[in-house]
C-alpha cells in the first residue's frame, strides 16, 4: 500500500543500520478524522547528552506517502518518566520540530530527523524522572498516551466529555459577523479544508440577505449559518469580524461602539467555548484584541489579533519573488500596529567577519527592506485578502503547526513596553494559541517605534469604557 515502497524500504534499512535497537512493526493508525490506515512504525531510544547521558524513548509512524510526507513522532515515556511540555513536545508526547514542518524529499530523511530531534532534546530535555508517588498518578496519563501512540485517537474520551450536538466535530470554527469580512473568512476557511465544521454567526437584525442568503442558497458542505450563540459551542477557534456600522461622530465613538458590541458577544462566546482561541479581525485590531482579552478573562495566549500577518506574508513574498532576496525573506517580519505605522524587522542576521562588513550588510538589508515597503504601500486589505490571512492563521492553530506568524499579542514586558497593549510580534502558533514569542533582533530604532505605538494605543484604551 506504500506508494513509494522501494524508497521507503531503503530509508528504513538506513535507520536500522544506524539505530539497531529500533523495533519495526505494522499497526493500524487512527487519524483525528476517524480514518484508519495500516502503517509502518518503529520505536526505540535515541542517545541524548544533557549533563549526563540519557536514552530517550521515541515512537515514529511512517505515512504511506513517505518519503514525501514526514513521519508522525511521539515520545514513549516509561512509568517513571514525566513529559516536560515545551516548544517541541506537547502534553501527550507528540513531537514537533522545524525539520518536520519543512520536510522536503530528497533533502529530508528519517536519519536527519532523528539527528535534529537529538539536538533539540539536548537543548531542552523532554522527559524527567518521577518520584514513586508521582509515577502512580502518571499511570492514567501514560495509558492514554499509549492509546494515541498505538494509533488510537481521543475520540471516545471527547464523546464522553462533550455529549452535545457538536459531538464528533473535532475542528470547529465559528466566525462571528456576517458582513463581507465574515463571509470572506468562512469561504477562505472552508477552501483551506482545515475545519470539519464552520459556523457563521449572523448577529444582524431581520431575515438573512445578501451574502448570507447566498451561502444558504448554495449550501456549502460543513458550513452552518445561525443567529444562536449556542451554535458556536465547543469551537476550537472563534473569529471575530463584527464592526460598528452606525453614524458615530468621532473615531473614539466608533471604537467605543465596537466595544459595546463586544460586551454582548465575548461573554456568550466564552460561555459556550471555554477553551477556544479568540482570533480578532475587527477594527482597530490591536484595541479590539485587548478588549476581547479583558472581557473573556482568557489567558493571553488564547487571545490574538490578525495583526500584521497579511502584511508580513506580502513582505516576505515581495522580498523573495520581486526583489529576489530569498535569504533575507525568511527572517523578515512586519510588526507593530496594523496600518501606516507598521515596522519592518528581523529575527536574526547573518554573522559577518568584522564591524565594517556588519555595517555594510545592515545598510544593504535596510535598502532592500525600504524598497519592499514601497512595493507594499497601497496594497489595501480587502475582505477576501484578510479572509485568506485568517484561514492561514486558523490552519496553523487547528493543525498545531508551530508556525511563526506576526500576530497581535500582549506586548507587556517586550521591548521595554510596560503597558497592557496588543501589537504585532512574531509568535509561534499552536492548538492553544501563542506558544512562544520569537525574539527580535535588537534594533534601537525599531524598539523606539514600538514603544511609541504602544503609548498611543494605551492612551486610546484609557479613554474607552469597558
Amino acid at each position: 500500500q506504500y506508494k513509494f515502497r522501494d524508497l521507503t524500504v531503503e530509508e528504513l534499512k538506513n535507520v536500522n543500520e544506524t539505530y539497531p535497537n529500533f523495533t519495526f512493526s505494522m499497526n493500524t493508525y487512527t487519524f483525528k478524522d476517524g480514518s484508519q490506515k495500516d502503517l509502518l512504525n518503529f520505536s526505540g531510544t535515541v542517545p541524548v547528552k544533557y549533563g549526563n547521558s540519557y536514552n530517550i524513548p521515541i515512537h515514529l509512524w511512517i505515512l504511506d506517502s513517505h518519503p514525501f510526507a514526514p513521519p508522525i513522532c511521539f515520545l514513549k515515556p516509561t512509568v517513571n518518566m514525566g513529559i516536560s511540555v515545551g516548544k517541541h513536545v506537547d502534553a501527550h508526547g507528540r513531537i514537533y520540530l522545524p525539520y518536520l514542518q519543512n520536510w522536503s524529499h530528497p533533502k529530508s530523511t528519517v536519519i536527519g530527523l532523528i539527528k535534529e530531534m537529538i539536538a533539540k532534546f539536548e537543548e531542552e530535555l523532554p522527559l524527567y524522572s518521577l518520584s514513586s508517588s508521582d509515577a502512580a498518578r502518571q499511570s492514567e496519563l501514560l495509558s492514554y498516551i499509549a492509546k494515541i501512540t498505538a494509533g488510537e485517537t481521543d475520540m471516545k474520551s471527547k464523546s464522553k466529555i462533550g455529549g452535545g450536538k457538536n459531538e464528533g466535530c473535532f475542528n470547529k470554527i465559528t466566525v462571528v459577523g456576517a458582513g463581507d469580512l465574515g463571509i470572506a473568512c468562512v469561504l477562505a476557511v472552508a477552501a483551506k479544508g482545515a475545519a470539519d465544521k464552520v459556523v457563521l454567526l449572523d448577529l444582524s437584525e431581520g431575515a438573512a440577505k445578501g451574502g448570507t442568503m447566498d451561502l444558504e442558497i448554495f449550501a456549502l458542505p460543513n458550513v452552518e449559518i445561525s443567529k444562536d450563540f449556542s451554535a458556536s459551542a465547543d469551537s476550537k477557534v472563534v473569529v471575530l469580524t463584527v464592526n460598528f456600522l452606525g453614524n458615530a461622530q468621532t473615531y473614539l465613538d466608533v471604537i467605543q461602539s465596537n466595544v459595546d458590541l463586544f460586551r454582548g458577544i465575548i461573554p456568550a462566546i466564552s460561555h459556550y467555548s471555554q477553551n477556544t482561541v479568540l482570533l480578532v479581525a475587527s477594527h482597530p485590531v490591536e484595541v479590539m484584541t485587548y478588549v476581547s482579552w479583558k472581557l473573556s478573562a482568557f489567558p493571553k495566549s488564547r487571545v490574538i489579533g490578525v495583526g500584521a500577518n497579511l502584511d508580513t506574508e506580502r513582505f516576505q513574498y515581495i522580498l523573495t519573488n520581486i526583489l529576489k532576496a530569498q535569504v533575507l525573506a525568511k527572517d523578515a517580519w512586519i510588526i507593530g500596529e496594523q496600518g501606516e505605522d507598521k515596522v519592518p524587522s528581523w529575527t536574526s542576521c547573518n554573522l559577518v567577519a568584522n564591524q565594517t562588513e556588519a555595517m555594510a550588510a545592515h545598510n544593504s538589508r535596510e535598502e532592500v527592506a525600504s524598497r519592499a515597503m514601497e512595493v507594499l504601500k497601497g496594497k489595501g486589505q480587502r475582505s477576501w485578502s484578510v479572509g485568506l490571512s485568517v484561514a492561514d492563521l486558523t490552519d496553523s492553530i487547528l493543525k498545531d503547526k508551530r508556525k511563526v506568524h506576526s500576530v497581535s499579542t500582549l506586548a507587556k514586558g517586550c521591548c521595554n513596553i510596560n503597558s497592557e497593549v496588543f501589537i504585532s510580534l512574531p509568535c509561534i502558533l499552536g492548538t492553544n494559541g501563542v506558544i512562544e514569542m520569537v525574539k527580535l533582533e535588537e534594533d534601537p530604532l525599531v524598539q523606539e517605534k514600538l514603544q511609541s505605538t504602544a503609548g498611543s494605543i494605551h492612551d486610546l484604551q484609557q479613554q474607552l469604557k469597558l
